[in-house]
C-alpha cells in the first residue's frame, strides 16, 4: 500500500486549498481513508475520514463545515477540499489508509498505512 499526499501550499486566511491523496496497492472502495494533521508542538489530530465507498464520513469539530472529503475510486484518489482556512489550520497534512468500515472516527490506531505529508501554511 502506498499513499502520497499533495496539494499543500501557502494560502491567505479565508482562502481554499484542495489536498489530494494518491493511493496504490489497494482497492480503494473497501478501504477507509483518513486525513490527519500535525502542527508544530502539537499532537497529531485526526480531522476527517471516509469509512469506505459504502460507509460514512467524519469531520472533527475543528474543520466541520469548512472541509469536505471525497473519493474518486476510478482514479484511486481521495481529496480534502479545505475552505475558509484559518491560521490554526497551518500544519503538515497526512493521508492514511485502513480497513474499510461502516463508520470511522479518524483515530490513528485504525489506519496502518501512511503517506508522506504535505505542508499547509495559512498566513497573510
Amino acid at each position: 500500500v502506498q499513499l502520497q499526499a499533495s496539494g499543500g501550499g501557502l494560502v491567505q486566511p479565508g482562502g481554499s486549498l484542495r489536498l489530494s491523496c494518491a493511493t496504490s496497492g489497494i482497492t480503494l472502495d473497501y478501504y477507509a481513508i483518513g486525513w490527519f494533521r500535525q502542527a508544530p508542538g502539537k499532537e497529531r489530530e485526526g480531522i476527517s475520514c471516509s469509512a469506505s465507498s459504502f460507509g460514512s464520513t467524519y469531520y472533527a469539530d475543528s474543520v466541520k463545515g469548512r472541509f469536505t472529503i471525497s473519493r474518486d475510486n476510478a482514479k484511486n484518489m481521495v481529496y480534502l477540499q479545505m475552505n475558509s482556512l484559518k491560521p490554526d489550520d497551518t500544519a503538515i497534512y497526512y493521508c492514511a489508509a485502513g480497513i474499510g468500515k461502516r463508520q470511522c472516527r479518524a483515530e490513528a490506531a485504525d489506519f496502518n498505512s501512511w503517506g508522506q505529508g504535505t505542508q499547509v501554511t495559512v498566513s497573510s
